[in-house]
């Protein structure tokens, strides 16, 4: 049942910019996503002890036999099985208001049913304590994997997490 969730929001991500083909052609590595100005959320603050978005956001994809091959820069691969915290936005993935796995997003969700960000301004999560969900932003520290050859596309996921809040 968790894997389907996640496979329905990974699905999600990849139809995004088919969808927005038909206003602009797609974009992969451009940024951490778009904060909607009408959004009753801040955008998130930068904060020297939590790794930016800014910084998760300079991948580069290249294609590559029928796939897209994320390229990182060497200063993301350093982070690559560190322990780090990374600040966003929950997306649940399981049912319930205390989530175990859930996606973390640059960016608030505007509706139930948008995936906010592409795969450089998401995180997979999975923390080893239950983590009450909430609308306001989250911050959560444990082990950054960087991803190159990921099967749900996601370049980024963070194992042992716990809320630091």
């Amino acid at each position: 049942m968790k894997r389907l969730a996640l496979i329905h929001v990974l699905a999600l991500v990849l139809m995004l910019p088919c969808v927005a083909a038909a206003q602009q052609p797609p974009t992969f590595g451009q940024g951490p996503g778009y904060h909607d100005p009408r959004s009753p959320f801040k955008p998130l603050e930068e904060r020297s002890d939590i790794v930016s978005w800014k910084l998760l956001s300079q991948v580069s994809v290249r294609a590559e036999k029928k796939k897209l091959i994320p390229s990182f820069p060497a200063d993301v691969q350093s982070l690559d099985k560190r322990v780090v915290k990374i600040q966003g936005f929950m997306m649940p993935l399981e049912p319930g208001d205390k989530q175990r796995h859930f996606l973390l997003s640059s960016v608030p969700t505007s509706c139930s049913f948008c995936v906010p960000a592409g795969p450089e301004g998401l995180v997979e999560v999975r923390t080893k304590q239950p983590v009450r969900y909430t609308l306001e932003p989250v911050v959560v520290e444990g082990q950054l994997a960087v991803l190159t050859d990921d099967p749900y596309g996601l370049y980024y996921r963070v194992v042992d997490g716990t809320n630091v809040q």
